[in-house]
């Protein structure tokens, strides 16, 4: 059974011989887009091996200048297919998926409208802040805000369509709100949910499989129990949320699970091989065979070995 076929029984709920993989990192500044991009991708696909090859999105919506309140959100344009970052990503896709064979399961990176929200004022805040800031903008000028989160919420809509016609297996979506030092729970339940849903939907709607990655740390998951509907596999923070993997399999009943490591500490990261094999067999102990890939909490450390990564893919096939 080739890799594809392996993360699709997974998907399924299928008893496998060997449990797929599924890992990620962001590869280092100049690898966004371009020969360095693809580059970038194919070799960390080889050296890793793993099952789930996952095309990273660093082309993103751009830095908009004098945004300093909730009413500044009128100066950001519009967004479509045709908007330079837009054009750019897929035509990274198109080539990585020209350049790899066809037995590996691909997967596009979709960042959520909360994601996305941070891209265009992080330059000035600061990532930390910009999440702050943005929580403030909101509440300045709803409306405003609002409809550059429409907005961004349609263009992300026809990014998911694009992704699977230009020959994907999956959509993975990255939602972030979920924080409760952000958004409350009303504003969440409200504003934020309803625009992630409608993105989920349409990834459902292009027939491609919709991976739900929920991130960042002291979450309320309970705002994302809805979401699983939408679902086929779900990622989130086992240590980062923190919610262990049979917490999650009850908020996201019949649902595979991807992850079961910690991204950045822990064995992945400085542990020995022995130290890694025996990490992923505790966590297969403690997940199940059925309906499990096996992952981390997010991305893990650029700078990190590929080795490792693949002593870890390596040892979930052998469990």
């Amino acid at each position: 059974m080739n890799a594809k076929k392996r993360v699709i029984a997974a998907i399924k709920g299928e008893e496998l011989t060997e449990l797929p993989s599924g890992f990620s990192l962001h590869f280092p500044k100049g690898c966004e887009n371009g020969e360095a991009g693809v580059e970038a991708h194919l070799k960390f696909f080889k050296e890793t091996d793993t099952d789930i090859c996952k095309i990273m999105n660093e082309n993103l919506i751009p830095y908009c200048e004098g945004i300093t309140c909730g009413e500044d959100y009128s100066k950001l344009p519009s967004f479509s297919l045709e908007s330079g970052f837009m054009k750019k990503q897929t035509e990274l896709t198109k080539r990585i998926l020209d350049a790899w064979g066809p037995d590996r399961f691909m997967m596009g990176t979709l960042h959520g409208v909360v994601a996305c929200g941070i891209h265009f004022i992080e330059k000035k805040y600061g990532y930390d802040d910009s999440r702050l800031a943005m929580a403030e903008h909101f509440r300045q000028d709803r409306n405003t805000v609002l409809d550059v989160y429409r907005r961004i919420t349609e263009v992300m809509c026809r990014l998911a369509e694009k992704y699977i016609e230009i020959g994907l297996d999956a959509v993975y979506y990255a939602a972030l709100g979920g924080e409760y030092r952000y958004y409350t729970d009303e504003e969440f339940t409200e504003y934020i949910e309803p625009l992630d849903k409608q993105i989920l939907q349409t990834i459902r709607d292009t027939k491609g499989y919709c991976f739900l990655h929920i991130c960042k740390d002291r979450l309320n998951m309970e705002r994302y129990r809805d979401y699983g509907a939408y679902a086929d596999v779900v990622n989130w923070g086992v240590y980062e949320a923190p919610c262990s993997l049979k917490e999650g399999r009850d908020l996201f009943p019949g649902k595979t699970i991807m992850g079961g490591l910690a991204n950045r500490s822990g064995v992945l990261v400085d542990g020995t091989d022995e130290e890694i094999e025996l990490a992923v067999k505790d966590v297969v102990k403690e997940s199940g065979r059925k309906g499990f890939i096996l992952g981390a909490d997010c991305t893990l450390p650029t700078e990190i070995n590929y080795r490792r990564i693949r002593t870890a893919v390596e040892a979930a096939r052998k469990c």
